[in-house]
């Protein structure tokens, strides 16, 4: 990766790059010996072709078709019409950032040189990534065992159908090719399955996710270190030695974290009002958090392994001068682990929601019930646990594995999925749940902190405090506290932190 522009070779994608590509825009090229793989399975294509042997969504279709021949006069025709047969997904719509990591995704399975699509159709994924052409795609209609409900949106595109965001304008597929310059493509034998026939949806999704999901902890920290300054908590379960002899590595990781932003703050001095242990939501938290954290680490290696190998059936395989019939659509490799982050998660939505029913309770913090400036006359955060409540019970809901719920299709032909796509999906949905519960934790935290008056904060939570009140200010009167969670949300969200992840700096 070098000036903003990344080099794709079908062994290297990273979740970073990847973030490069679908969010920030980073225009992507390709090296002639990836380009030198594209065209040797494309030769084999052919090769095959001539012999009379018998290729699923060459010269056979596809899924109950497969013992139905396809004449090559009609090659352009059948693959028009299996990408348009294939166009079944159903709203909402992909967003421009997910459509560009589905692109990069699959384009970087292309170049893997197993797939056999035409060097041209791999020429317009490069093309639509480069000049900003991001094809309608359906977010629902993939059961997760290679995404061909949906993926076809791009197909239609490339050869001057579907519909398209270009500079802005959303546009017919063949008006989008004109106005950057670019015509329709003649399809030829395998293309349209090449097209539809990979999981780019489901893992871009994923990689996403799991991207976001690193984000959202790193925030988190800050916030739950603030609401300790609030809790006046103790510090003893961060110690290093103790969680230095627990040896899990995210929880020693998660740990020296918190210790690091809350460095100054006065919890680092004894106080007789200070209680013994804290609750274990606030105890537990680096363990919790830790546990997360090795997670997403299992996730990624999944997840980059799947970006850099091929999910085609059939698998050409140039060497050997043959393609061979495979399973290796099946990604229920990282789909298990997807769904493993969504119950860590989970259990982080349970955590900082029990966090949230302490730290407004007198009990506990020895400040005022709910946190109001003034009891009797200011009903404060009495109320607000409703919504988090309701928050919580959505993450519960979405962490419920999905990959176990599917129907025989095709014939029976189709027996297996795994509902990667929605796995993902869900994934991100408690995510973003998790964004509001947060919020409402560092309302909370800042109106503690804001009664208690320590003496001191730490050197990152002082930050957060200070830029967090530029935003919503104390709470010295009862208002819309919708208001407040949306503009609390949003801040939480777009707040600046640097992390430390795979031994690279990194500014969020």
């Amino acid at each position: 990766m070098e000036m903003g522009r990344i080099r794709l070779t079908g062994e290297t994608l990273n979740l970073k790059e990847l973030e490069q590509i679908a969010v920030h825009r980073a225009s992507v090229e390709i090296g002639e010996e990836s380009w030198s793989r594209v065209r040797m399975a494309r030769e084999l294509i052919f090769t095959l072709d001539k012999r009379g042997v018998a290729v699923y969504g060459l010269n056979r279709g596809v899924g109950w078709n497969k013992d139905k021949k396809v004449f090559s006069q009609f090659y352009d025709r059948y693959n028009r019409n299996l990408l348009r047969s294939h166009m079944i997904g159903v709203d909402p719509e992909c967003t421009e950032e997910e459509v560009r990591a589905m692109l990069a995704v699959r384009l970087n399975g292309f170049l893997c040189g197993h797939t056999g699509v035409s060097a041209e159709i791999v020429e317009y994924y490069l093309e639509f990534l480069n000049r900003g052409i991001h094809p309608v795609v359906k977010k629902r209609g993939s059961v997760g065992e290679a995404d061909i409900g949906t993926l076809s949106g791009i197909g239609l595109v490339i050869i001057g159908e579907g519909e398209a965001w270009y500079r802005g304008e959303r546009m017919t597929g063949d008006k989008a090719l004109a106005a950057a310059g670019l015509e329709p493509l003649l399809l030829g034998p395998k293309d349209g399955l090449g097209v539809v026939s990979s999981n780019a949806q489901g893992a871009a999704f994923a990689s996403l996710g799991l991207i976001e999901a690193r984000q959202f902890i790193e925030r988190y920290r800050r916030v739950f270190c603030l609401a300790l300054e609030g809790l006046n908590g103790v510090l003893d379960p961060m110690d290093p030695s103790v969680n230095r002899e627990r040896r899990f590595g995210g929880q020693i990781e998660s740990a020296k974290s918190c210790l690091e932003i809350l460095k100054g703050s006065y919890l680092f001095d004894p106080s007789e009002d200070r209680a013994l242990q804290d609750p274990l939501s606030f105890r537990g938290q680096s363990a919790v958090t830790g546990a997360v954290m090795d997670a997403l680490t299992y996730a990624e290696e999944q997840l980059e392994t799947e970006l850099n190998s091929t999910d085609d059936n059939p698998c050409l395989l140039p060497e050997e001068d043959r393609m061979c019939g495979s399973s290796n659509f099946e990604p229920l490799s990282w789909v298990l682990a997807v769904e493993m982050v969504s119950t860590g998660l989970a259990h982080m939505s349970k955590m900082i929601c029990q966090q949230l029913l302490r730290i407004g309770d007198p009990g506990f913090t020895k400040l005022n019930r709910f946190l109001t400036p003034e009891e009797g006359a200011v009903i404060a955060y009495g109320t607000i646990q409703k919504t988090f409540s309701c928050l919580d019970a959505e993450n519960r809901m979405y962490a419920n594995p999905c990959s176990l719920d599917f129907l025989s299709m095709a014939g029976h032909i189709e027996d297996l999925a795994t509902n990667a796509t929605m796995a993902s999906c869900n994934m991100r949905k408690i995510i973003d749940n998790l964004y509001y519960i947060a919020a409402i934790e560092l309302m909370h935290a800042a109106q503690a902190v804001d009664l208690r008056k320590p003496p001191s904060l730490g050197e990152e939570t002082r930050k957060l405090f200070e830029a967090y009140r530029k935003v919503v200010p104390f709470l010295c009167e009862d208002r819309n506290l919708s208001c407040d969670i949306e503009k609390t949300y949003e801040f939480l969200k777009e707040y600046n932190v640097t992390i430390h992840s795979h031994a690279k700096t990194e500014v969020l």
